[in-house]
């Protein structure tokens, strides 16, 4: 659901003013300590100045999705429109998670080209990255994520669907009922930052929608997006 609270935006863009200025200047010392403009660092005094350097590119990179967030929410922030084919989108997406391999967990994609949208394509990779990436953060035990693409009809509504999640998820995922009036989407997770929520922002500004699966919100996750080509 939209944030509705007129405020919200202001509150973000006020909250990115103020994180990023001391961030930057912390980083800016920690990346001068780390070339030794302040004298020689041992081996020890090295190591921590680098976990406290990637710990600000952590804080910075929450700081640009709040900025995004804010935008998305004022609706101030502009997408650019291409044509491009989402299967192989998610392809590109899917291909490149390797996180939970050293879990025996494994993502799996299915999706048959073409399945034509319009849109930011980067941003909503960056959506789809996070929904994968939630999936297999989440499960708990070995086997295999299928990412998978499709295109949709839903009366005379043309939908592209992507389904994240086993099999037996999936199938819930995509029943029609869901794809033409989404169930609620459980985006406030911890350690995952903002990028359920921006995604979900990014992906309803595209005039699409993001749900959960029904019965276990954390099991799976299923986007639509309009589908330009016609099926």
């Amino acid at each position: 659901m939209p944030f509705e609270h007129t405020a919200f935006p202001r509150a973000l863009s006020l909250a990115v003013h103020e994180l990023r200025t001391p961030v930057t200047v912390a980083a800016g010392y920690l990346r001068m300590l780390l070339r030794e403009q302040a004298g020689p660092l041992n081996e020890r005094q090295r190591k921590m100045l680098e976990e406290a350097e990637r710990s600000c590119g952590r804080i910075n990179a929450l700081i640009t999705e709040i900025s995004e967030l804010g935008k998305l929410t004022a609706g101030e922030l502009t997408l650019p429109t291409v044509t491009f084919d989402l299967a192989a989108l998610v392809t590109e997406v899917a291909s490149s998670m390797h996180e939970g391999t050293d879990r025996g967990v494994h993502v799996e994609v299915r999706a048959p080209s073409p399945v034509i949208v319009a849109g930011d394509r980067t941003r909503l990779g960056a959506a789809m990255r996070a929904l994968v990436h939630a999936a297999v953060r989440e499960r708990a035990e070995p086997g295999v994520v299928v990412v998978s693409c499709a295109a949709v009809a839903n009366g005379d509504v043309p939908w592209a669907v992507v389904t994240i999640g086993d099999d037996a998820v999936t199938a819930a995922l995509r029943n029609p009922a869901h794809t033409a009036s989404p169930p609620p989407f459980d985006e406030w997770r911890g350690g995952l930052g903002l990028a359920l929520p921006l995604g979900r922002c990014l992906i309803e500004a595209h005039g699409g929608a993001v749900w959960s699966a029904p019965d276990n919100p954390r099991a799976g996750s299923a986007l639509r997006l309009p589908l330009v080509k016609d099926l």
